[in-house]
């Protein structure tokens, strides 16, 4: 726990640099104790039970770590998802009380305002205020210009 620990330590010093510095900070820092992670966890197999919960454990993280390494030389990724899976937590914990959305009609437009909703917030944007904007002004907007409404082009 405590190298992994480490790695994530190395990731909150490199979050918000530019990427080639964030780059060289994971090389000089995270590089050495992932290599480190993998040796110990190759070590530490022979020494445990087959078919112990451990080596399981051990056999799964060696079998995914390859996969990880990328994120040490593309600084545009990240050590792990978990802003992606923050962004789909209110859709899962949701899904159940959209089950009966009354129709299919009904269905389509939930999914249309949370697409709305999410897109807002994606862009930084207060999506009660963007929305309150846009449906005040979209009956007098030209068609042609409805790429003013979105929310990337909203000035608060």
């Amino acid at each position: 726990m405590a190298r992994i620990a480490t790695l994530y330590a190395v990731e909150a010093e490199a979050r918000g640099q530019p990427p080639d510095t964030r780059a060289e900070v994971r090389q000089a820092k995270a590089r050495p104790v992932f290599d480190d992670l993998i040796s110990w966890l190759q070590s530490e197999l022979p020494k445990t039970s087959g078919k112990s919960d451990l080596a399981k454990a051990i056999r799964y993280a060696l079998t995914r770590l390859p996969r990880l390494e990328v994120y040490l030389s593309n600084s545009h990724l990240e050590i792990d998802n978990n802003a992606a899976e923050r962004g789909m937590r209110g859709l899962a914990i949701g899904r159940k009380n959209w089950q009966f959305a009354g129709s299919e009609g009904g269905g389509q437009a939930a999914a249309i305002a949370y697409t709305l909703i999410e897109t807002a917030k994606l862009n930084d944007v207060d999506p009660h205020a963007w929305l309150c904007n846009v449906l005040s002004r979209i009956a007098d907007h030209k068609i042609s210009r409805i790429d003013d409404l979105l929310p990337w082009n909203f000035k608060a």
